[in-house]
């Protein structure tokens, strides 16, 4: 018993004591988080094998469609040309200044293949890495557009300098879907998804949604309840789309900008916050 209790003393010791470095570095201010001092090694590879896990867990049950048909690579080439080039690089191309300028830094993508499989580097591509300043794509590019830049990642490594300028030349496009059934509801769930996707927590409190304590813009709890939506429209779902993608078309004096929402993104949010009540 003895030997027990000698254990379990030194084993709450040593949790107190580690406790209270932690709060010393996050409380202290100790750890310097400027993007021009790099990540201690050990730091940056505890962060890399967890994101590593955690796609890899989460992309295992990802059905990947063919990804061969050479009008899908010339519209994924466009696609990164557009989206992934100014942080990672490609063939021939230096990354852009915003790129180089991250801690951690946006490595290049010519050999992404070697090290994901095509389930994972969708899933990267879709849902974003957290404090990594990779973004999710979910709400920005069309689902066959996120396919497309998986089928050119397939092809990048195989990609001279040249071959990669004569590829990106084309004029395929990408963008998110903008089709959305006349009157369709939207799935509450998703807007919650797409509230943060949009950077509307940047500027508004959003229960359910988390972030910085913001003033920007009014909170918006309890917004179900409200008459009117921006002193303008009537508390309606249409007329909170309308709103939402239209927003100076109903008020020119806002400071609210217009964040290119699709019709499905903004009847998805407006179904979130019609349940904030």
């Amino acid at each position: 018993m003895g030997t027990l209790k000698t254990v379990l003393l030194t084993s709450a010791a040593l949790g107190l004591a580690a406790a209270a470095v932690a709060a010393a570095v996050v409380y202290g201010g100790l750890y310097n988080v400027a993007a021009t001092s790099q990540h201690t090694q050990t730091v940056h590879t505890l962060l890399e094998t967890a994101m590593r896990q955690s796609v890899r867990l989460r992309a295992r049950g990802v059905e990947v469609p063919r990804l061969d048909d050479e009008q899908l690579v010339l519209r994924g080439a466009a696609c990164f040309r557009a989206k992934c080039q100014q942080c990672h690089g490609a063939p021939g191309v230096a990354q852009d200044d915003i790129g180089k300028s991250m801690q951690p830094l946006p490595g290049p993508l010519v050999d992404a293949r070697h090290h994901w499989n095509a389930r994972e580097l969708y899933w990267v591509t879709k849902h974003g890495i957290k404090m990594s300043g990779m973004p999710a794509w979910e709400s920005r590019l069309a689902e066959e557009d996120l396919w497309a830049v998986v089928a050119f990642l397939e092809r990048l490594p195989d990609l001279t300098a040249r071959q990669y300028a004569e590829q990106t030349r084309a004029s395929a496009t990408c963008g998110p879907s903008q089709a959305a059934a006349a009157g369709a509801p939207g799935d509450a769930r998703r807007g919650a998804r797409a509230l943060h996707q949009y950077a509307c927590n940047a500027c508004h409190s959003i229960p359910g949604i988390t972030g910085s304590s913001t003033h920007v813009g009014p909170p918006l709890d309890g917004i179900a309840r409200r008459a009117m939506i921006g002193g303008r429209l009537a508390n309606t779902p249409d007329n909170m789309v309308h709103w939402l993608r239209r927003t100076h078309e109903v008020d020119p004096r806002t400071a609210m900008p217009e964040m290119g929402l699709t019709e499905q993104d903004a009847r998805d949010i407006a179904a979130y916050l019609s349940t904030l009540d």
